[in-house]
């Protein structure tokens, strides 16, 4: 259960319920927000005088759910807001790893040129295994913030594990959780302590529910500025790197406040089906898109086969347009 205590409250008032309810208590800029366990479905008596509004829930998809919040969050990724009532679909784009700053800077001037306002780039790489490419770490989080410096770009990396996590977000504006790292308290925890927009990643063994559960984690401790992603699930079939579940979106956009964005690139694992998966997310009306591309990526020291070529991420800007057009959506 929610509850949102009266502006006159005391705090004292405010810390007996708290503690009378086992709740996790904040205040959003307007009231303090009470969250209790979802089993308790009415609030205690002796304390109706100091209650202004409360939502009993289902489950513990509570802060993040449409019966608390019917309309999507609206969250501002630099100038451009997505959710609420905006219709905007941005486009997040960039390579799956900095590798060098010749690398970077090559990535920025193209997407500057093709109009896009995020680049992502990871500096520290959850890789399977060991021996792969790890990351250039907080070298590679210097060079994004020298290209946001540069060109204005709005920031998108990757927080890998906690040691680490505070540097991600002073050099990033969007701090991504990794469908890896989802289950790590200690990121969402120190997410929930800023006010950055979180973009956090759907495991691929992850129910709908755990996933939304996960954001929770960063909404409880204070930041309402969280988005979910869905990147694909690990079924049965093997001639794909993974299944993007769309039906799960359609879930995740009837149930939760949050703004979805998708990830086709890590879905489908090979470039030549990301220009027509990405068509498909844009027609469900999503709040964003988030693409990997790269300068050269025969040459990517992560994920070659799924990095598009300049030229297949131009044309798929162009392939997505009149979708997003006909959705009544706008590429950002």
């Amino acid at each position: 259960m929610i509850i949102h205590t009266k502006p006159n409250a005391s705090t004292t008032d405010v810390n007996r319920l708290a503690k009378a309810t086992k709740s996790i208590l904040f205040h959003n800029g307007e009231h303090n927000v009470l969250v209790t366990p979802s089993k308790m479905q009415s609030p205690p008596d002796g304390f109706s005088e100091i209650i202004d509004q409360a939502w009993p829930m289902t489950s513990d998809l509570q802060l993040g759910s449409k019966s608390y919040k019917d309309q999507t969050r609206e969250i501002k990724l630099g100038d451009i807001s997505i959710g609420g009532n905006t219709k905007n679909t941005i486009v997040i784009a960039g390579p799956c790893s900095v590798e060098s700053e010749s690398q970077i800077r090559e990535s920025a001037v193209f997407m500057q040129k093709m109009g896009i306002t995020a680049l992502r780039g990871g500096c520290y790489k959850p890789r399977t295994s060991p021996y792969s490419f790890q990351g250039m770490g907080l070298d590679g989080l210097k060079l994004l913030s020298k290209m946001r410096e540069e060109f204005g770009f709005t920031i998108v990396s990757e927080v890998r594990d906690a040691t680490h996590v505070h540097h991600v977000i002073e050099h990033a504006d969007v701090i991504q959780v990794g469908a890896k790292s989802m289950y790590d308290h200690g990121i969402l925890r120190a997410c929930a302590k800023t006010q950055k927009p979180v973009l956090i990643k759907r495991g691929f063994g992850t129910t709908l529910q755990e996933f939304a559960q996960a954001a929770e984690f960063v909404l409880s401790g204070g930041n309402p500025n969280v988005m979910l992603c869905e990147r694909g699930i690990r079924t049965f079939e093997t001639k794909t790197r993974f299944t993007l579940d769309l039906c799960g979106v359609a879930w995740l956009k009837e149930n939760t406040n949050l703004p979805i964005i998708l990830d086709p690139s890590h879905a489908l694992g090979y470039r030549y089906g990301i220009s027509d998966l990405s068509k498909a997310c844009v027609a469900m009306g999503i709040d964003g898109l988030l693409v990997e591309v790269h300068p050269n990526p025969a040459e990517a020291k992560s994920d070659a086969a799924q990095q598009l070529y300049h030229e297949q991420f131009s044309k798929l800007l162009n392939d997505i347009r009149p979708v997003a057009d006909a959705v009544c959506r706008k590429i950002v």
